[in-house]
């Protein structure tokens, strides 16, 4: 199951206009066990996230003091030359997403796969109708404008919801393109 496992701002945003997460970072707690980073992780063999998302690894230490903060294989997504981590599993794509999410659910076996980010990656992925749920914790902040959570116009189906910390945390499946009602009044 590819699910994009997230946090957003109360308007939507994953990431301000400089693409900074600084009000995430200053978030009290994390979400419960339900929702838990760890809990998730534990059930997670691959990953793929866009290169707006590694660079931000990158810039944050990930390969200089800090080790890669992931042991299963990630996909970068990138039309662009990026730098590699010493020691990290990781592959550059571009691109469809499809073979790249038939090389994950390979990798991962029976394991899960997590879409890291951005909206517009995770976007594409429902676009080829790959994205199988989302997972996201709201914070109690606005930021007004930057990087869409998911810039597609989806149906989701509320499966689950739990407060942690600061955070409500929901998990959707998703159903697919948003079926509007065309008719008038």
């Amino acid at each position: 199951m590819l699910i994009y496992y997230t946090a957003t701002t109360l308007d939507g945003f994953i990431a301000d206009p400089d693409d900074s997460l600084d009000w995430l970072l200053r978030q009290e707690g994390e979400p419960d066990e339900a929702f838990g980073f760890e809990a998730f992780m534990a059930r997670v063999g691959a990953a793929v996230m866009g290169s707006t998302t590694y660079e931000w690894i990158l810039a944050h230490g990930a390969g200089t003091d800090e080790p890669w903060p992931y042991t299963v294989p990630t996909w970068v997504m990138s039309s662009r030359d990026l730098p590699q981590v010493e020691g990290a599993d990781l592959r550059f794509a571009s691109g469809d997403v499809r073979p790249v999410h038939a090389a994950m659910r390979e990798a991962a076996g029976d394991r899960d796969l997590w879409l890291v980010g951005g909206g517009g990656l995770a976007g594409r992925f429902a676009d080829a109708g790959l994205l199988d749920e989302v997972v996201v914790s709201v914070a109690p902040v606005t930021l007004g404008s930057g990087r869409p959570l998911l810039p597609r116009r989806l149906d989701l189906e509320l499966v689950e919801t739990a407060r942690g910390g600061a955070f409500v945390s929901s998990r959707f499946r998703v159903a697919g393109p948003l079926q509007e009602d065309r008719r008038q009044g």
